[in-house]
């Protein structure tokens, strides 16, 4: 009995393991769903859903945490040196922060939710992006003005052309999602034949 449940216990851990990973290549979508096939039905359902591209989905993940599960902003130093608190509460894939977290969970219905799986990520993001275009009527299509909106905020987003840092950091989403939907082209067609597969 005790071998059969260190036996599970060890399949769970590999399991856990496989499913929370950074894939080896994050830069390259074909080469993320190659080895995470249920994330692309998770994204391409987020895309059905709120109309928001697969590749802005990945290049949004790709840019606030690596498709790191447990990302964190770092934390400030005191004099430089010793750690203090971190600048917000962002976590998970989508880095994001505590209350529009709950705002999602509350108006989705989508109790459960947590910032820490991909599924729920990429549904927040596709929610987040169906808002801002129809606060900020700016097309889901159009990766650098959402990020703009996604790193300022709705109310912060119109006082964004007074920050380089952040203009700079829309461009690269917007030439990673160029990048991602080129690369899409190549492998979308198979990865939506594998439609019955399920690991």
């Amino acid at each position: 009995m005790s071998k059969l449940k260190n036996h599970f216990l060890i399949l769970l851990i590999i399991f856990i393991a496989g499913c929370s990973s950074i894939p080896q290549n994050t830069s390259n979508s074909c080469s993320i769903f190659n080895e995470r096939y249920l994330w692309y039905k998770h994204a391409k359902k987020t895309e059905q859903k709120w109309g928001t591209p697969i590749y802005i989905q990945l290049a949004i993940i790709k840019m606030e945490s690596d498709f790191d599960w447990l990302a964190k902003p770092p934390r400030q130093k005191l004099f430089k040196i010793i750690p203090f608190k971190r600048p917000s509460s962002s976590f998970g894939y989508s880095q994001a922060v505590k209350g529009t977290w709950e705002q999602y969970k509350n108006e989705t219905g989508n109790k459960l939710a947590t910032r820490t799986r991909f599924k729920d990520s990429v549904d927040f993001i596709g929610w987040y992006t169906d808002k801002t275009e129809s606060l900020l009527k700016i097309s889901k299509k159009d990766a650098f003005r959402q990020y703009l909106a996604y790193h300022e905020g709705w109310g912060g987003y119109k006082d964004y052309k007074n920050n380089q840092k952040v203009i700079g950091l829309a461009k690269k989403v917007e030439k990673q999602s160029n990048k991602y939907k080129s690369q899409l082209q190549d492998c979308q067609k198979r990865l939506n034949k594998n439609k019955y597969i399920i690991f």
